[in-house]
């Protein structure tokens, strides 16, 4: 895991989990609240699989794993909480932020979803915002690049990816071929509380509540590891600078 690994987004990290890596880039921008929430921002995520990361995607519009990704993360965004949307606005019926989530795999080997998480996480974790203010004479912004600030997280929700095979057999971090062996894919997404975000689970074999449950415990186990992990690397970037 890597931060501030693109010096023109506001907030940036890659990762890489088995032979799959993934980087985000967050880019910020000013906007009008929408009349039907005019106290909240915005955050869009989007996904990205170009050819370059494995030769079965294909150049053009996004592919229809890539939109399913870019929903699923937007969902995950709605469900946990991970930033209020209310944080997001500057002065209510005025001003908000946007926050544009580019989210681009550079190399694909399966875990798709797990990457993407992990690495928006650790994006908006690493993510700075300028003090913005506005002028009650002017009715402008006034944008202070000195002053910044990190956004705050409220939620760390983490996704882990499961292939099944069958009621016994179930691979935990599944590769791209294992994924295209599996007779069901799910995923569980959640938080620090082990409380569940979100769960997907496009089609397959159906799967008993028992061994259900239990991916969800290993999902629990696993999101407090990759948290460590993520405190432990922003500690010594810190440390660094």
């Amino acid at each position: 895991m890597v931060f501030s690994s693109i010096n023109t987004a506001e907030g940036s990290a890659l990762v890489k989990i088995g032979n799959t890596t993934v980087i985000c880039g967050i880019k910020a921008e000013l906007a009008l609240p929408s009349s039907d929430a005019p106290d909240k921002g915005y955050i869009v995520p989007n996904v990205d699989l170009p050819p370059l990361c494995s030769s079965r995607f294909r150049p053009g519009p996004p592919g229809e794993q890539a939109q399913t990704a870019s929903q699923f993360i937007a969902d995950v965004i709605d469900s946990s909480n991970i930033i209020k949307k209310e944080d997001l606005c500057i002065e209510k019926s005025k001003l908000c932020w946007v926050l544009y989530c580019d989210i681009m795999c550079l190399d694909y080997d399966g875990n798709l979803l797990d990457a993407c998480i992990i690495t928006l996480l650790a994006a908006l974790k690493n993510a700075q915002l300028p003090k913005v203010t506005i002028n009650k004479e002017t009715d402008l912004a006034e944008v202070e690049l000195q002053h910044k600030r990190h956004l705050q997280i409220r939620c760390h929700p983490v996704a882990s990816s499961f292939a099944v095979f069958d009621d016994t057999v179930i691979i935990v971090d599944p590769t791209a071929e294992e994924e295209s062996l599996c007779r069901a894919l799910l995923t569980a997404v959640t938080d620090e509380d082990d409380q569940l975000c979100a769960l997907h689970k496009p089609g397959g074999i159906s799967l008993s509540a028992e061994k259900l449950q239990d991916c969800i415990s290993r999902a629990v186990t696993r999101n407090r590891e990759i948290s460590k992990l993520i405190d432990k690397v922003i500690q010594s970037t810190e440390m660094s600078k």
